[in-house]
């Protein structure tokens, strides 16, 4: 009896063990079985890369559930996936909801929805093909073939020992200084050799470079890279500053800086058509193709050719017409924005000048006594400071074109009293958002006045009953002073904080970030920027895991919302920046590995007074 009870109970401890051990194994496995939906593969964190390995060619789109152009990509998609499933070779079609595997769009680099990207024996490519069921067969079968290989990368890769020699053989190339640790860089990249791949078969072809700033220090120092990545056009070896889009807009971009910079006039009417009666125009007046004053002309056009209307005359009939005695430069003052307090035109009439002294010419005359703020010149004003804008309805069609110079004509007549300050006239409908950040959003009256100073802070004059030029130079008097307070906008400052990343606004930005006693790391995001979302865990993983620093605050700022101080600027999203103590004048811009470790290893690099206790230890 005492033997079976033994046997039965050594039976059931091993049935027990077996068991325990199935238990075990089935929750160390991954479950990598993938489901399917209107034949597309659904692809999630745990099954994505065997799927991948296991089918030679397959095409991902990376979605989010709420967004629109997903749901009407969703029955074109799926009418391709059937489709393409029974092709020969069959192409999968596979689908990520990037909201949920928010690990596989961080690895991909998903910023927007829907993302496209097809793989072929386990390499991705980004897919740039149409976004119909028969655009995407065809896109698909083609690179299915046995046949396809992804065309050789068009950007040119350039060192110190070869880089001076290829570039001043060019009539003009397109360079990025980069850093391959760089976010910025990493997101650019893709976009710049889709854009080399276009720009190499352009009649002449215009090729695009790209430099590691990081192992040709010396070369980038040279040219003045101080960020990533860092972007110059070249002209024979000359080079000036890039100021176009870094997206698809690279292409048409480049296209237009192989036009001519400054037009040459052969008949008067030529020059007349040119002047537009908005834009102020540079005329060159020159009695020989051999004087060296035209290529310092068509130099300094080739760099401010965004900004101006640049041209050059040989024809003596010409010169008869405007006045012209010498060989001169005459910067015109556009029709619209002449008054009777400022000169029609400007002239440089020297016999001798250099490019700096031309440049410096242009500059100072740029802006006439009052022109006006809209889209086209938002560039070139958000530069000037101090800046004076003056909101109303600005409307030149021609019914309303005398009551919108009737209000200009009399600021010019205050502004002609202080020439330190540039001003210019403003849409209150177009630039609604402008008055809002002086806080005069509700204002109810027909004009009003705000002033960016030196330093980047807004202040808003007190609305009028009615126009009142002493009033106004009142305004402008203490403003020059430094006697008015700024207006801050800015959020409520949060009652309570949740999280371990402090949030700050406006009012509570000089307290928090400019705290003497504390290093600081402050990411400055947008709500709706893709990019911000997916550092978003990244950066709370942080502030958790370094929460007992005491002397570190980990810290985020809604820039749509709230004003930062010079120099915390955020030119994109997001923009990220270290203010360590006792140094908050000069903060760091953080252009590292975006991760956990690598922003630890950034803050205990240049750290001031946190981990402290820790290192001497």
């Amino acid at each position: 009896m005492k033997l079976l009870v033994f046997v039965a109970i050594s039976l059931a401890i091993l049935k027990c063990t077996i068991c325990n051990e199935d238990v075990a194994k089935d929750e160390d496995e991954v479950d990598t079985t993938v489901q399917e939906e209107d034949d597309v593969l659904v692809l999630t964190n745990d099954n994505f890369d065997t799927t991948i390995s296991s089918n030679g060619i397959i095409l991902v789109e990376f979605y989010a559930p709420w967004c629109g152009h997903c749901k009407s990509l969703a029955p074109e998609y799926a009418k391709a996936a059937k489709a393409l499933k029974e092709s020969d070779p069959p192409v999968a079609l596979g689908k990520v909801d990037a909201t949920e595997h928010n690990e596989l769009g961080q690895r991909f680099e998903v910023s927007g929805y829907p993302t496209l990207k097809f793989f072929k024996n386990g390499e991705p490519y980004d897919y740039e093909g149409p976004r119909e069921s028969e655009g995407i067969i065809a896109f698909m079968k083609e690179r299915a073939s046995p046949d396809w290989k992804p065309p050789p990368p068009a950007v040119i890769q350039l060192k110190t020992d070869n880089f001076d020699e290829f570039i001043t053989n060019q009539d003009i190339a397109l360079v990025e200084f980069y850093a391959p640790w760089c976010g910025h860089c990493k997101t650019l990249a893709p976009k710049y050799e889709k854009a080399a791949q276009i720009l190499k078969n352009h009649s002449p072809p215009i090729p695009l470079v790209k430099v590691d700033a990081t192992v040709d220090s010396e070369l980038a120092s040279r040219y003045g890279v101080s960020g990533y990545p860092t972007l110059k056009i070249f002209r024979k070896g000359r080079d000036s500053e890039y100021k176009g889009p870094r997206d698809e807009g690279i292409v048409n971009y480049m296209i237009k800086q192989t036009e001519e910079a400054s037009k040459v006039f052969l008949r008067l009417k030529q020059v007349q058509d040119y002047m537009k009666k908005d834009k102020l125009t540079v005329i060159g007046f020159f009695e020989s193709v051999e004087d060296k004053r035209v290529d310092i002309l068509v130099d300094v056009a080739n760099q401010a050719r965004e900004l101006f209307r640049f041209g050059h005359t040989f024809n003596k009939d010409i010169w008869k017409h405007y006045g012209i005695k010498k060989p001169s430069i005459v910067i015109f003052v556009a029709e619209r924005f002449q008054t009777k307090y400022e000169p029609k035109r400007h002239v440089l009439d020297k016999d001798d000048f250099t490019e700096e002294e031309l440049k410096t010419f242009i500059e100072k005359n740029a802006f006439p006594l009052v022109g006006e703020y809209n889209h086209e010149m938002e560039p070139r004003y958000r530069e000037q400071r101090p800046l004076c804008l003056v909101f109303y309805t600005v409307d030149w069609s021609f019914d309303h074109r005398d009551a919108t110079n009737l209000w200009r004509t009399k600021i010019a007549k205050i502004a002609k009293d202080f020439d330190n300050i540039t001003f210019a006239i403003a849409d209150e409908e177009n630039f609604k958002n402008m008055l809002e950040e002086f806080g005069l959003g509700d204002s109810p009256e027909e004009i009003n006045i705000g002033c960016h100073s030196m330093d980047g802070k807004r202040y808003p004059m007190e609305p009028m009953e009615e126009f009142d030029s002493e009033e106004i130079q009142e305004f402008l008097q203490k403003f020059m002073k430094g006697k008015l307070k700024p207006y801050i906008k800015s959020q409520a400052i949060p009652k309570r904080q949740s999280g371990h990343v402090k949030v700050v606004v406006g009012k509570n930005f000089e307290s928090v970030v400019l705290d003497k006693t504390k290093d600081v790391l402050i990411e400055f995001y947008a709500p709706w920027c893709g990019h911000c979302k997916q550092i978003e865990p990244i950066y709370a993983e942080l502030a958790k895991k370094l929460k007992n620093e005491k002397n570190l605050v980990i810290a985020k700022m809604d820039a749509t919302a709230n004003d930062s101080p010079d120099p915390f600027t955020a030119e994109g999203f997001p923009t990220i920046y270290f203010a360590p103590a006792n140094k908050k004048s000069e903060p760091m811009k953080f252009e590292g590995d975006r991760t956990v470790e690598g922003f630890e290893k950034f803050l205990k690099e240049h750290s001031a007074v946190s981990f402290k206790s820790k290192d001497e230890l």
